[in-house]
């Protein structure tokens, strides 16, 4: 198959979002008059056009620098951005294969494991958290929902250290002596072979999940749903984005996404690669090294190669070889989770001007790489858009790390 053959084939399938479609907003920039580099933007006003020209009328009609921004923090109120995409692809085929418990892990704010919790409860199935640290004075945030809708356990730092072994070790003790436990990417194989992962006494397809007779089937779901099923989300939205009213399929785009585990970004470059986009992937590097975020790569393709490779012609695979993601150093480098002065009021500014929520550790690192791509010189036919990966519910677990940050926000006029 070439590479668009197979991406037809590949979705070709049941969906958790009953459509891709994802709004597309257009921020204009310009220079504020008088004023000189204060703040994280320094003199730079932003402007939300919230119905934007698109496919072909996406040509600069003057001076002004932009750049576009995927609203898919608006896809649900709380399964939105990267992490629903993520679920788009896998969820069905939890319900197909009857699974009655999924176990995951993440931070104590984790996005990722409030994502799960809620569309497993949405579906009937048992979701159970593994997060780092300890439990917090105060439930708030992603982890406040985390606790609503899952089974939340808090593991010590030394123990998370060995994520494989807690996750295993965690899914079997709740399989008990009649349950069978497989991983996310083991069910995803066997899914497209039409074959079940569990014994084959145990196919009871439909069976009902509470039955007091029906065995536990455990799925392990990998941190930050850094599986090669995650991938078939994202390549669903590059195939709506690459539509000819939209992005197209001819346009040269810099694609912005800011990385937690990297799964998004390698997931846009490879969907832009089967359907020969000239799209150029940079991806904010936020939680590992650059040398990290190369071996995540390679681990995906390799995962995906073993999986699909035999389906796609020699020059397909040549492509998909190198390196199809560009790893960049965020403006301002930090360990993970830090907040930097400045950078809350900067996410106060952007809501002000724009309507549009960001975060801190995550979508402000996106959006400060979008500004600066923007900021230069750029060809005339060569746009950048920037996907927006949720994570909004991440403000108030940073508000109680960060209290004397979040004070300033109090200063103000009194009527």
């Amino acid at each position: 198959m070439t590479g668009e053959e197979l991406m037809l084939k590949l979705l070709d399938r049941k969906w958790t979002l009953k459509s891709p479609d994802s709004k597309i907003h257009q921020i204009v920039l310009s220079a504020i008059p008088g004023k000189h580099g204060d703040g994280l933007f320094g003199n730079i006003s932003f402007l939300n056009n919230s119905s934007p020209c698109l496919g072909d009328h996406m040509i600069k009609k003057d001076k002004d620098q932009c750049f576009y921004v995927i609203r898919d923090d608006l896809l649900h109120p709380l399964v939105n951005g990267n992490k629903a995409r993520k679920l788009d692809g896998l969820l069905p085929i939890l319900e197909d294969h009857s699974v009655t418990d999924v176990v995951t892990c993440g931070g104590c704010q984790s996005a990722h494991a409030t994502a799960v919790a809620v569309s497993c409860a949405e579906r009937g199935l048992k979701c159970h958290l593994l997060l780092r640290g300890e439990q917090p004075e105060v439930l708030t945030g992603y982890n406040l929902i985390s606790t609503i809708y899952g089974n939340v356990t808090y593991v010590p730092r030394s123990l998370y250290a060995q994520r494989t072994e807690m996750l295993k070790s965690h899914a079997h003790l709740i399989a008990g002596n009649n349950g069978h436990v497989v991983w996310c990417n083991d069910m995803f194989e066997a899914s497209l072979t039409g074959q079940t992962p569990w014994a084959s006494d145990f196919v009871q397809t439909g069976a009902h999940r509470d039955a007091d007779n029906c065995s536990r089937k455990v799925v392990i779901v990998n941190e930050g749903a850094g599986d090669c099923v995650a991938l078939l989300g994202v390549f669903r939205l590059v195939q709506y984005l690459s539509q000819d009213h939209l992005l197209g399929k001819k346009r040269a785009v810099k694609f912005i996404v800011d990385a937690g585990t990297g799964t998004t970004a390698v997931g846009l470059g490879l969907g832009a690669i089967f359907l020969g986009l000239p799209w150029e992937v940079t991806a904010v590097m936020l939680a590992d090294t650059i040398d990290g975020y190369r071996q995540h790569e390679e681990r995906l393709i390799s995962e995906f190669q073993k999986i699909f490779g035999f389906l796609l012609d020699d020059n397909t695979l040549n492509k998909v070889d190198g390196g199809i993601v560009h790893w960049a150093e965020r403006c301002q480098p930090r360990k993970f989770g830090n907040v930097l002065e400045g950078e809350v009021e900067a996410c106060k500014q952007i809501a002000q001007l724009t309507g549009i929520s960001v975060d801190p550790v995550y979508t402000l690192a996106a959006w400060e790489m979008a500004t600066l791509l923007s900021d230069k010189e750029l060809k005339e036919d060569t746009n950048v858009v920037m996907l927006h990966t949720g994570g909004t519910l991440g403000m108030f677990g940073l508000a109680q790390r960060y209290k004397s940050y979040f004070n300033g926000l109090k200063d103000g006029f009194s009527i």
